[in-house]
């Protein structure tokens, strides 16, 4: 009996150890977010139904490098991964969505790593525990898009860099790989690629004198060869297309770089990200202000310089979208993580960290400090939690059962308000000392989870045009749509992006009803219906489009 309690403590003991593991920590904290759903799954139009479809066509036409009528204006990286995953794994909106949800796990990884290189392990952790609660950097997890697999590449460049100063004997990998993330971004992203190179440039150029990482040609070689897969696609679609190929790519960027096509102004971002980021944002200025204060040795231009040059780039772009900045998030997580623990530091001893003053001057951070900053927002968060469980009760009981979705998200964040005021009372006014900075930080992290794994309970997250997937799955249209052929002559351009994905067949264009054949099924606007001018009958209606069949 001892034998057996003594091995069932050594198994304890063991699952304690790898729990501690970062890697696996991460694991288990960021798995549970990517996974939950309502059950259904469809796809996001208007950009992830685009990048699921075109990977689509690829996979069925068996033609992945000119399957288009004229040249493409992005190069293939995105369709060709997301193919590959239909290869192994079937073709399904789960399946366009694996590559991102890869890529995120992957990139809280690297971000560990950045943080436990530039800052230390703690805040390693933290940082990448709290990017995963940054709702925008969620979200595109869970969407078959390109930006994720951008930002690890980027990621993993800049941690390449870091290593080839921190292992010197292992430089020439190190910095073959971080040339090679970069070179192979340009197949992922195009030309968007060069706005994090460019961001790059003031520690690659101010610090050469120490790194010298541009005197090292392994760096360029890496670049060069993950060019190669562009460069190969670009030969091939040249002789598909001429000279139409590089055209497209130049014009497209072009045209995103020359017109506001979003009607966003150059404020944008600066309203954007602390809402898509709440409340890490916040944490996130504290903690660059405290980084400029006490400089990140070597890393400066990494942990600062980086973010801010890309943040100037993305505001003078005239294109100016949410996921465009998602390649700033990661670095709002190591500032959050900096500027939390400074709090949690303060909470932990109950009074102002001593601070270097400067002789004659008081120290700003010396001064919010004895505002008790821990304790006010502890009950003002709080407060926002009862405010919130309030009115999801109130909506529980008086709302229709659409609103009650959020109302369960609410009632999670609220809840998980609430703790920070508990621990906050537990260790000052009823002398729990057990509950530590790590408690009040978990408070901070547990209500975002909590709300984030609400919204994907409930679909938010996975589910986003569950009435046209519905519609489709119905015995009667199902039916149609896998024996027939279908056409339309204008519908909506994001509805015709979903149906290119979750038809079997993609329905063909015609410029006028006259060009449909007869006893031919076709997508109409609704409201054209009564103006057709051939006789018809209405098979079914999906927002605002209309399957009907052209009667002879």
């Amino acid at each position: 009996m001892l034998y057996k309690l003594h091995f069932l403590q050594h198994i304890w003991r063991q699952l304690r150890l790898v729990a501690s593991l970062p890697y696996f920590s991460l694991l288990v904290w960021i798995l549970p977010l990517l996974l939950f759903t309502s059950g259904h799954n469809s796809l996001m139009a208007h950009d992830e139904g685009l990048y699921a479809s075109r990977a689509r066509l690829m996979f069925d036409s068996g033609n992945w490098i000119a399957p288009w009528e004229r040249a493409h204006h992005k190069t293939p990286g995105p369709y060709w991964i997301i193919a590959s995953f239909y290869k192994l794994f079937g073709i399904s909106d789960t399946t366009a969505r694996f590559p991102s949800m890869i890529a995120g796990i992957f990139s809280l990884w690297l971000v560990y790593e950045i943080g436990k290189s530039m800052l230390d392990k703690k805040l390693g952790w933290l940082a990448a525990a709290i990017l995963s609660v940054e709702f925008l950097w969620l979200q595109y997890s869970r969407l078959s898009t390109p930006d994720l697999p951008t930002v690890l590449l980027v990621l993993l460049a800049i941690l390449s860099l870091i290593k080839t100063e921190l292992h010197p004997k292992s430089r020439y990998l190190w910095s073959f790989l971080a040339g090679f993330s970069l070179g192979l971004g340009f197949l992922v992203r195009s030309f968007m690629i060069f706005l994090p190179i460019i961001a790059l440039l003031p520690y690659l150029i101010w610090e050469n004198r120490r790194h010298r990482h541009l005197n090292n040609p392994i760096l360029y070689l890496g670049f060069f060869v993950g060019l190669i897969p562009t460069c190969v696609w670009l030969w091939l679609s040249w002789r598909h297309y001429g000279s139409q190929s590089l055209q497209e790519l130049f014009n497209f960027v072009v045209q995103l770089g020359s017109k506001d096509n979003y009607q966003n102004d150059r404020l944008f971002y600066l309203w954007n990200i602390p809402l898509k980021a709440f409340p890490w944002a916040f944490f996130g200025l504290l903690g660059l202000f405290l980084t400029l204060r006490r400089p990140i040795p070597r890393y400066q231009l990494i942990l600062v310089g980086f973010p801010l040059v890309l943040f100037v780039e993305l505001s003078l772009f005239t294109t100016r979208l949410s996921h465009y900045s998602l390649c700033l998030y990661p670095f709002i997580a190591l500032f959050a993580s900096v500027g939390l623990n400074w709090l949690g530091n303060i909470y932990q001893i109950g009074m102002t960290p001593q601070l270097p003053l400067k002789k004659g001057k008081r120290n700003v951070l010396d001064l919010f400090a004895k505002k008790n900053l821990p304790r006010n927002l502890s009950y003002g968060f709080g407060g926002l939690g009862v405010l919130l469980v309030i009115a999801s009760i109130g909506i529980f009981s008086w709302g229709s059962s659409d609103i009650r979705k959020y109302a369960i998200i609410g009632l999670a964040m609220g809840l998980g308000w609430l703790i920070l005021p508990i621990v906050w009372i537990g260790r000052y006014h009823f002398g729990k000392k057990f509950l530590t900075a790590r408690y009040w930080i978990a408070g901070w992290l547990i209500p975002c989870w909590l709300a984030l794994a609400a919204m994907g309970s409930v679909g938010f997250l996975s589910d986003y045009n569950p009435g046209l997937k519905t519609f489709l799955q119905q015995s009667a249209i199902a039916s149609i749509v896998q024996s027939h052929p279908t056409y339309y002559v204008d519908i909506d351009a994001k509805t015709k992006v979903l149906f290119n994905f979750y038809l079997p067949s993609r329905p063909q264009p015609v410029a006028s009803i006259s060009q449909i054949p007869p006893l031919s099924y076709a997508w109409i606007y609704a409201n054209q219906s009564p103006k057709l001018s051939r006789p018809h009958r209405i098979i079914g209606t999906v927002k605002e489009s209309q399957l009907i069949q052209v009667i002879p």
